[in-house]
């Protein structure tokens, strides 16, 4: 610490500048163009302070706190200086918005110094901009502090704000004709930062101000962004991104920030239905649960308990998945139980745990920071998870090596030292011709090696057929491309991996996991910081769902059933089944067959995201029993399901999420629960009750829950919600002086001292093109649309994205007589779906991309029955199609 004088009372102060001190101690100064998420420019001046030995007043957001320093905050001379500075920033500014907004940091400024009277501009109807869903543009009340140019530079990275000319002729405009048409990515990180209201949300303009905040977690991608909620009549007007979250810095992106409308949805559904001839009905709460727990005695006392299957979900919380498996095994008698990791990143968990003993990221976020090298594997990222996405464009943008392997040439592509384009499908060769190289060319780290590394010769064997050559004729890439990427990985560490769906979503998934390990292992890039092997889940808490035990072999703790059966017996004085359990594709076999009679599915639309959308149909048709409990009437609940159950949003109940990074976080109530809807933890409870099993049940609250998980999880017994109050912590934290896990794996690994390499062959997809089916289709995401839609599809953001289309490279266009916009239909050999076709300039011949986001479009009617052989994850990336004018 540091002691000075201050307005002349000593203080201790952390090393920082003036102003972090000043703040630090509550004492408050104009600092108009300062953000604490970036570097100090003192441009503006309105933050001086007098320092005694200086000859004039300094800019404490630029100035050094040093030792025994005296500052003067409100001297007369400092406050004649601000005076003059505010009088000429107010002189051209317009009076109505001083009164209108209050609480904004510059109308502070002027009511304090008593100068909102010299507000005498007006709003100019040329600056205003109206044509963005969410932002309100009216630079009528710019005060060229240039917050909004520095935070979209050095925080998003994406450049949409420009200075125009000089002195009194400077303008600030984006980079298109209007703010809707220009390159924003709708984060509103420029809106968050501007202290004038020249950028405003437009909900705040059309809602008024908040009357409450709430600290929570967003509900959207694996990333874990803590925000505060402003909420006012029981409305939510404004989020905005948490300075403290230590996963999203404070930033947001598009859907955290603005998607959030979806609470008050129109056809948001809050009393329970049951389905009648006529089509469904109102019911209560008891009569709902008491239909399901009656169908469920008579269906398990005709068939057996294994003939029921219950599906976790990774939009709810720790608490409520933790509950739904314990349910499905201690009352339904099944370990029939999943979640939608299945379909995502179950081959990460499963290559993760295989090969180091824990199926989950190495790293955190913050080791983008510390990584000298940074490979990212099949993640569109600065679109599926945007605020790490910008992360690592910043680094790249700092410096740091980028290396990119992605079929598409995606936004991060166009930042990458080496881009490498694969094949769809050809992942592990890729992966493999990497090994070989560093192998070949002794780029091994050979001290971890030995100490760490069991296999090696075998490896070494193994790979030294995997030349760059041959695995360029496989992968359509170029050897020496391979061989740079190798080099770069191998030798300017740390190199950090970060992967996501487009490695795992294949006939071989988890081999390509395990093929990435391979590489870190070779290079000893695993246990410090700036490393590691780190999947970007998908949903907010899919990390979550899948470790509280929504899987059929593996309990709370992600821990194998069989080795703990024992202890879980003896925590919920209960037996567990004996019969193995059934993931999501095989209940979908059992069904169709006849065998699964019942199935209990939450926070998961299972007839939009599943492949083989016609299979599925026919599966869920034949279910005596579909319980769909969720928000909305989904697709699975339109078609199929005989009862819906109303449950609360993530913003009207409390509890945890985990994100891709292991860390467990709080979630926390803004709103109360709309109409009768309940929050999933409940109606589980009720549901318990009901079929006869109060004990185990008997839960007031999340934390009552919450607790019972650390029992049970002895790594997260020192998660306690007293010590997630602020940021959350990772796991591993075996007890409450822990300080949680950061970095995995730093001296030995979760299966022992040493882990092993694995020699992984290439298995071709099983889609192959031919004459008929000329190109292959990928599947994935969007930046504006989240998965089956069932939340963003009911806010502005589609106004941003409108539906699906289908990307085709612009030769294949041309060469099919196809025009943007045309509507085509996709044929594969499994179904077909019919949707608009627009150029993409970041695709190659052969090759089309599109998203699953509506249920109009169906595109999982096209995907074929193909699985990875370890998880049964479906391989969305590889499905062989052609493509034909609709009339």
């Amino acid at each position: 610490m540091l002691r000075v004088i201050i307005d002349g009372q000593a203080r201790e102060c952390a090393p920082g500048t003036v102003l972090e001190a000043l703040e630090s101690l509550g004492i408050s100064i104009p600092a108009l163009c300062d953000d604490t998420r970036l570097t100090p420019v003192g441009a503006c001046r309105t933050c001086i302070v007098e320092v005694e030995g200086c000859e004039r007043p300094v800019a404490a957001c630029t100035t050094p706190l040093a030792e025994g320093m005296m500052v003067r905050t409100r001297s007369p001379q400092v406050e004649a200086r601000r005076r003059v500075l505010l009088r000429l920033l107010a002189s051209e500014y317009p009076a109505e918005a001083v009164a209108r907004h209050p609480d904004k940091p510059f109308h502070r400024a002027l009511r304090e110094y008593g100068l909102a009277d010299e507000a005498l501009g007006t709003h100019r109807p040329e600056s205003l901009d109206d044509s963005h869903p969410y932002i309100h543009v009216d630079m009528s009340q710019c005060i060229h502090c240039y917050r909004c140019v520095r935070i979209c530079d050095d925080v998003q990275g994406q450049f949409v704000w420009r200075v125009w000319d000089r002195g009194a002729a400077t303008r600030i405009l984006p980079d298109g004709p209007s703010l809707r048409e220009s390159s924003c990515v709708s984060c509103g990180a420029c809106v968050d930062s501007c202290p004038t209201g020249a950028l405003e949300d437009r909900t705040l303009l059309d809602r008024g101000s908040p009357e409450a905040w709430t600290r929570t977690t967003c509900s959207y991608c694996g990333v874990g962004c803590e925000m505060d909620v402003g909420t006012r009549e029981g409305r939510i007007v404004t989020v905005r991104p948490s300075r403290e979250g230590p996963s999203n810095r404070g930033h947001l992106c598009s859907k955290g920030r603005y998607a959030f409308d979806f609470v008050t949805a129109p056809d948001r559904v809050t009393v329970p239905l049951l389905r009648e001839a006529g089509g469904w009905r109102r019911a209560s709460w008891d009569e709902a649960l008491g239909f399901i727990a009656e169908r469920l005695r008579r269906l398990r006392d005709a068939h057996g308990p294994d003939t029921v299957g219950m599906l976790g979900s990774a939009r709810a919380t720790n608490e409520e998945n933790y509950l739904a498996q314990k349910l499905a095994r201690v009352v339904l008698g099944t370990n029939n139980v999943d979640c939608c990791a299945r379909v995502c990143h179950a081959p990460s968990a499963a290559g993760l745990k295989r090969m180091l003993g824990t199926g989950a990221s190495t790293n955190s976020f913050e080791d983008v920071e510390h990584a000298r090298t940074l490979l990212v594997a099949g993640s569109n990222a600065t679109e599926c998870h945007p605020v790490v996405g910008a992360r690592i464009k910043q680094a790249a943008l700092r410096g740091a090596k980028l290396i990119v392997i992605d079929s598409r040439r995606t936004e991060l592509a166009r930042h990458a030292d080496v881009h490498l384009r694969p094949r769809p499908g050809t992942d592990v060769p890729l992966l493999n011709a990497l090994a070989q190289v560093i192998v070949a060319e002794g780029l091994c780290a050979p001290d971890f090696l030995r100490e760490r590394v069991d296999a090696v010769e075998d490896f070494q064997a193994f790979i030294r057929d995997w030349t760059p050559e041959r695995a360029a004729r496989l992968c359509e890439v170029d050897a020496e491309e391979l061989r740079k990427a190798a080099r770069l990985y191998a030798t300017h560490g740390p190199s950090m991996m970060v992967h996501g769906l487009g490695m795992t979503e294949h006939v071989q998934g988890t081999e390509t996991v395990m093929a990435l390990v391979n590489l870190a292992l070779l290079t000893g890039n695993l246990g410090g910081p700036g490393m590691g092997v780190n999947p970007l889940r998908g949903q907010n808490n899919v990390q979550g769902a899948a470790h509280m035990g929504c899987e059929p072999g593996q309990l709370t703790g992600y821990v194998p059933l069989e080795e703990h059966r024992t202890r879980f017996e003896a925590a919920w004085g209960a037996p567990l089944p004996s019969t193995p359990g059934l993931d999501l594709m095989q209940m979908m076999e059992a069904a169709r067959g006849g065998r699964l009679k019942a199935l209990w599915a939450f926070g998961y639309d299972v007839l939009l995201t599943n492949p083989g959308a016609h299979t599925t149909r026919q599966a869920l048709e034949r279910l005596e029993l579909l319980v769909v409990q969720d928000l909305f009437l989904n697709e699975t609940a339109k078609a199929l399901g005989h009862v819906f159950l109303p449950a609360c949003t993530s913003f009207e109940k409390d509890g945890t999420f985990m994100n891709g990074e292991r860390r467990v976080q709080r979630v926390r109530a803004s709103l109360p629960p709309a109409g009768e809807s309940l929050p999933d933890w409940e109606i589980l409870c009720r549901a318990a009750r009901a079929l006869g099993h109060p004990e185990g049940f008997a839960f007031t609250s999340p934390e009552g829950i919450w607790d019972e998980v650390r029992r049970v999880w002895p790594m997260g017994a020192g998660l306690a919600y007293a010590r997630l109050e602020h940021g959350g912590l990772q796991w591993p934290c075996p007890d409450e002086a822990h300080p949680g896990t950061r970095v995995l794996h730093t001296h030995g690994f979760a299966l022992g001292p040493r882990a092993a390499l694995r020699r992984i062959g290439y298995t071709p997809s099983p889609e192959a093109r031919s004459e008929d089916y000329p190109f292959v289709l990928m599947t994935g995401r969007r930046l504006y649309a989240f998965n089956a839609g069932t939340m963003t599809s009911r806010t502005p953001n589609v106004r941003l994205q409108p539906g699906d289309w289908l990307d085709m490279a612009p030769a294949d266009a041309q060469r099919l007589g196809l025009e943007d916009g045309a509507r085509v239909r996709v044929r594969s050999r499994h179904g077909q779906a019919v949707l608009p076709m627009h150029r993409a300039e970041g695709l190659r011949p052969g090759e089309l991309f599109t998203t699953f986001h509506t249920a109009e479009t169906l595109i999982n009617a096209v995907i074929g029955p193909h699985q990875d052989p370890y998880t049964h994850t479906p391989d969305y990336k590889v499905t062989a199609v052609r493509v034909e004018r609709v009339e």
